[in-house]
């Protein structure tokens, strides 16, 4: 990492409708390093990397690479100065092989016609040079999972010559093992000799692979630190101003939860078999497991948005067996989804209506009596920030639109909610908010289940943990378990100190 920046970004100032999100930036990369941003949602990173993409113009300040200014007025002229950035959403196309996205609109000719040969080839090559072997040129991308198409990102940018990479929370949507492999991947572009910008929340892989670190706290920077010169603790303190104590709140005692409200018997579908499970009023258990153990599918069966077709569903000793969401939402379920922006959401709907979606799907006069007033509360309950209750929630960042999410599940005042992934893509001052409200539906009475990639956070939030193997239950765990007994459960192993 010697020499001369590959990268400087000096004063970089932008402002929207006259409000200042970037106030004069100082950012630079050399090659061989891998250089991560951190911030709360809102805190300048994304537009930061739009301005370095060429998506914005800034207001003042410069850009140099390898020593040169350099003026982006287009995408097309940073990826033409060797930058190349990956978003969290793939711009990808699922019906086309990998040599196909690979080299989507460069595609090499002969004769006029498509030379398929000469690509495959050349795309076997990029993978060879950043080490994925085992990927096939001529694999349909939307037969791959996200790792895979992650990687092909990755190979569209080495084409293109990029000498400068940026990561935009690449590991949003990857369970353990997959962010693992991930993180092989960023250490062997280092190593070529890229220089890689890293946006992340999650600081332990932010350790894992970054050199230095740069804060970023409303549109300012606050510091930039070697990486094995900080903590995660000073890091957090940076980022939001104040201290968060251990990133969750204390469990709850044994003796404070109530009867059992949510019990599965025999539960089955096509991916999930033999499934017992119950969870007491005021507990959350987790759900751990690795990728395609049958996490999301239990969440989405309880719910009866993938209904189970064998066993029941017993809640507050009613047994039945939601065949689909009205009932799941009839029999006071509440499902904070994967994918908020897919099926959490209706973006271009104003957070009132959003927060009022369930309420309104709620069958009975008696849910919908006492609205007035109602989103207010709610919106006070969880901290949401925005404009107004009018502003459309695609113009929110994802830390509030998760607590919109979460909101719209409050209003019904349920039983049971169950979160698949509560906190995937928001930063971490939004993260302890939201773990507080899971801890205070649990205060409460409210069963929870909770399902997440991130094994710290699911230790430290549940009082038993139940770790699927696909798609059976392969034990349980009790408060504080190891994340070695976890794993081995995951994988299909029964550890020696389970339960000690």
């Amino acid at each position: 990492m010697d020499g001369p920046p590959r990268l400087e970004m000096r004063g970089i100032t932008k402002s929207f409708l006259g409000t200042v999100v970037l106030d004069a930036v100082d950012l630079d990369c050399r090659a061989g390093e891998v250089h991560a941003v951190v911030g709360e949602n809102g805190a300048g990173k994304s537009t930061l990397m739009k301005v370095l993409a060429g998506a914005h113009q800034p207001d003042a300040g410069e850009i140099a690479i390898d020593g040169e200014p350099r003026v982006f007025h287009h995408p097309v002229d940073a990826q033409g100065a060797g930058v190349a950035i990956i978003y969290q959403e793939f711009n990808l196309l699922p019906q086309r092989t990998v040599a196909e996205n690979v080299f989507v609109g460069r595609e090499p000719a002969r004769l006029g016609v498509v030379d398929r040969v000469r690509m495959e080839a050349d795309t076997a090559r990029l993978l060879d040079e950043i080490g994925e072997r085992g990927l096939s040129p001529r694999a349909r991308v939307g037969d791959l999972p996200t790792a895979h198409q992650q990687v092909i990102e990755v190979v569209k940018a080495r084409s293109l010559d990029a000498r400068i990479l940026v990561m935009d929370e690449p590991t949003a949507a990857l369970a353990e093992e997959e962010t693992e492999a991930l993180l092989a991947l960023v250490r062997r572009l280092r190593a070529a000799g890229l220089a890689i910008l890293y946006v992340s929340h999650r600081l332990r892989e932010v350790f894992g692979v970054a050199d230095r670190i740069t804060v970023l706290k409303d549109g300012r920077r606050v510091e930039t630190v070697p990486a094995a010169d900080t903590s995660a603790g000073r890091l957090v303190t940076r980022m939001v101003g104040r201290e968060l104590d251990g990133y969750v709140p204390p469990r709850a005692d044994a003796a404070e939860l109530g009867e059992v409200r949510l019990a599965v018997r025999g539960g089955g579908n096509a991916r999930l078999a033999g499934i017992d499970l119950e969870v007491r009023s005021g507990e959350i258990v987790g759900i751990a497991g690795l990728q395609g153990a049958g996490r999301t599918e239990l969440a989405r069966a309880i719910f009866g948005a993938e209904p189970f077709t064998e066993g029941s569903v017993v809640i507050d000793g009613v047994a039945g067996r939601p065949r689909r969401p009205r009932d799941g939402i009839a029999a006071g379920l509440g499902f904070v989804t994967e994918d908020r922006k897919a099926e959490g959401l209706a973006l271009g709907q104003s957070v009132r209506d959003n927060a009022l979606l369930p309420v309104r799907a709620a069958a009975g006069g008696e849910r919908r009596r006492g609205r007035a007033g109602l989103v207010e509360r709610l919106a006070r309950s969880t901290e949401l920030r925005a404009r107004s209750l009018d502003q459309e929630v695609r113009f929110l960042s994802g830390g509030n639109q998760q607590k919109v999410v979460l909101a719209k599940w409050l209003a019904l005042d349920p039983r049971v909610m169950v979160f698949d992934e509560p906190t995937r893509g928001i930063d971490v001052g939004a993260k302890a908010a939201v773990h507080e409200l899971m801890r205070q539906l649990a205060r409460q009475g409210t069963a929870v289940v909770m399902i997440s990639s991130e094994l710290p956070e699911l230790i430290g939030m549940s009082d038993r943990i139940v770790v699927l193997h696909d798609g059976r239950l392969a034990g349980e765990l009790p408060a504080g378990a190891s994340e070695e007994q976890v794993i081995s459960l995951a994988a299909g192993h029964e550890p020696e100190d389970v339960g000690a």
